[in-house]
Order: C-alpha cells, then structure tokens, then sequence
C-alpha cells in the first residue's frame, strides 16, 4: 500500500459568479496536481456571463478530472454558494479558493499532507502569490511574512484566508450552523469561519508550503470600495465581541493601497500590451515538468514492473494494460506537449517585450542624441551670431574713431 492510500482526500470548492476572465486558468491549476483532488466543485451563483458554458467545456475536454458543476441560483452571494458547495462535497478536507486562485501543482497533496500528520488541525491556510502584480516571487515572500504575523486573533491564533484555505469535513459539520449569514454583506467570510473554529477550541495552522497565485485586482478598485471593503474587518470581530486582535490588517492594507493602486493598472496596460496572460504563466515551469514526470512514471511502471516474463499476466490482462498504458503516456506527453507550448509561447511574448522595451530604448536614444545634436547646433549658430554681432560693433567702433581722427586732423 502507498503513502498516498494513507492520505486524506481533498474536495476543492469553487464559489464563482461572473468569473469567465480566470475560471478555465483556475480549472487547470485546480487538476494539474502532484496528488489529485477527490473532487473539484465550481459552484455558480446566478452568472449572467458565459462561466457556466466555459465550465462545461472543461469537463466536456477533461472527462476525468473530477470537475462538477453545481449551481446555487436560491440566493445571491458569496457565503450561501460557499455553504452550498461544503454541504456537498465528499472529500475529509474541504480545500477552498476563488475563481481568480491559482493552485501550486503541489497544493492538494500539501493540504492532505497537513491536515494527515496534525490531527488537531481542522483549519489551514498559506500565502498567496499575486501573479498581476511585477515581483511576484517577492510578493509571495512578503505575504508570507506579513500573514503569518498579522492575520491572528485570541493571542496569536490563525485567521485563514479565503483564497487559500482549507476545513476539516468533520470541523465544518460542527459548525455549519453557527456561521454567520451576513445577509448585509458586510462581513469577511473566512475570518468569520476562522472565528466559530476558534470559538469551538478548534486549531488552525498556518503552512508557509501551501501557496495559490491570486489576482490583484481589488487594489483596481476606488478608494470608497476599498475603504468599505477594509471596515470588513471590524464588522466581523463586532459580530465576534468574545474575539480580540492585537494587530489589525487593515490599517497596512490602506497604508499600501496608494501604491498598488498606482501600480496595477500600469503593469495591466503592459500585459496587455505584450499579450502576456499571468493566471497563465504563474505555475507553467511546474506544470510542465509534473506533466513529464507522469509521462516517465507511467512508461517506466509498465516496463519495469509489469512488463518482465516473471509477471502472470494473461495475455488479455497484458494487452488491455497496455492499452491503458498507451493511453496514460499520450495524455500525459500531451500534457508535456501543452505545456511546453504555453511556456514557449510565454517565452515568446516575454522575448518580443524585451524586444519592444530594446526598441523603445534604442529610439529614446537616438531622440535623446538628436536632441543633443540640436542643442548643440543651436548653441553654436548663437555663438556665431554673437560673435558677428561683435564683431560688426567693433568695425563700426573702428570706423567712427577713425572718422573723429580724420576730422581732427
């Protein structure tokens, strides 16, 4: 038996209204993983864009993968499509994250790996890394540090962070009934989760190893939305009066926010502008020497374990598993082939950028030497001029002084 039979399974649940920009990049992160999830559950929420027809798609081009679609359309918002999602999923571990949330090809088997060797744990979450943003690898540094310090409450226990957070099945059964509604709207749903584990003595943990590549668009949004959506906060912890915090997060979110506002749209601008597609390219390295190590697994297991005449295999059983073989080491060179492409493709668009940048460089230049040149050219017609206007003073200096001589003499 393998390590992986003792692991405990893991359902993704995938709340999603209008999220047909990141939904499929989403998908793709949530199935390209070390340790496949038992399930992954987009659950829609009365989209009125086209999520619902790129979901069914995927399933349709990814028959087993595990993807379901589930649709929530009684009431509108976040925590009821959530709660909806949980109540149908399967798996020992709830994993949950956005639409805009990028899966590390290591993130289902991390998850399970937590929650299997610490049996007091029923909450987990871990930094995000936001791929939109220029420095992401330092931006997940960062966020790790300021996460791991600033998100806790009661003494320093962890608040989990919805676009990357992970519950106990068992865990979300004890308080399933206690979490808040919100029908206002006016809450953090995953604080107000982290809240009712604590407030039940349950543990949650803070792993620096379970990483998701998110969006960060919310620093796009106007500074009255942004403030508003800060004050989520100290709503939450006021529905929570028993719960205290020491540090509050949203006073360095606002403090960061002119500069990330500033930022975004500048470095959105130049994504587009270079047709580069960053939900795309966060993981592709990862995803790509996964896809070739399943290719390596599967044709290696084939020939060295099943293969050799001391195997008693009929030739039914040897021909129907090489078959599958076969078809396990297509897919998964498809998958390398994919892959390889996306990369080569971001390689391109990262190349031609460079480029671009090179060009703009070069004409900058050449304008800034022009510029010079003419500065240079106006400077010594001024002289020129000066100079003959000084002379023709002097000439007629000489002229008038040899008049006055002439007279005199």
């Amino acid at each position: 038996m393998g390590i992986l039979d003792y692991m405990l399974s893991v359902s993704i649940i995938i709340p999603a209204w209008n999220e047909s920009e990141h939904i499929a990049d989403c998908l793709t992160c949530a199935t390209r993983q070390t340790m496949a999830a038992q399930e992954i559950l987009v659950v829609d929420n009365k989209s009125t864009d086209n999520t619902v027809d790129i979901v069914r798609r995927f399933i349709q081009e990814n028959p087993d993968a595990h993807v379901q679609l589930l649709e929530q359309d009684a009431e509108q918002g976040l925590i009821p499509t959530r709660n909806y999602g949980f109540n149908h999923a399967t798996g020992d571990i709830l994993g949950r994250v956005d639409s805009d949330s990028m899966l590390r090809p290591d993130w289902v088997e991390v998850v399970s790996g937590i929650f299997t060797e610490d049996h007091d744990a029923m909450g987990a979450t871990g930094p995000v890394a936001y791929y939109d943003m220029p420095a992401a690898t330092f931006g997940r540094h960062a966020d790790n540090i300021i996460r791991r310090h600033i998100y806790k409450a009661d003494n320093g226990r962890t608040l989990l962070f919805g676009s990357n957070m992970a519950v106990r099945a068992t865990a979300w059964q004890k308080i399933k009934n206690q979490v808040c509604r919100d029908k206002e709207d006016i809450m953090h749903e995953d604080i107000d989760i982290s809240l009712h584990l604590i407030g039940n003595g349950m543990a949650t943990v803070y792993s620096p190893r379970m990483v998701v590549g998110m969006s960060a668009r919310r620093m796009d949004t106007s500074l009255k939305s942004f403030l508003a959506y800060m004050r989520r906060f100290r709503n939450t912890f006021a529905a929570h009066p028993e719960h205290t915090r020491k540090v509050k997060p949203e006073y360095f979110l606002t403090a960061m926010y002119p500069i990330l506002h500033s930022w975004y749209p500048v470095y959105q601008r130049y994504l587009r502008s270079n047709d580069i597609d960053p939900a795309e390219r966060v993981w592709i390295k990862q995803q790509m020497e996964l896809a070739q190590k399943d290719a390596m697994d599967t044709w290696t297991h084939y020939h060295d374990v099943l293969a050799p005449e001391g195997v008693n295999l009929t030739q039914q059983d040897d021909t129907a598993f090489a078959t599958e073989s076969s078809r396990r080491v297509r897919a998964a060179q498809k998958k390398v082939i994919e892959a390889q492409k996306r990369l080569h493709r971001a390689e391109k668009k990262k190349q031609k950028a460079e480029e671009k940048t090179h060009h703009q460089l070069q004409k900058k230049a050449s304008q800034s030497a022009k510029r010079t040149m003419s500065h240079k050219r106006h400077t010594a017609r001024r002289a020129a001029r000066q100079a003959r206007k000084a002379a023709q003073r002097i000439e007629k200096k000489t002229r008038r002084e040899f008049k006055r001589l002439h007279t005199l003499s």
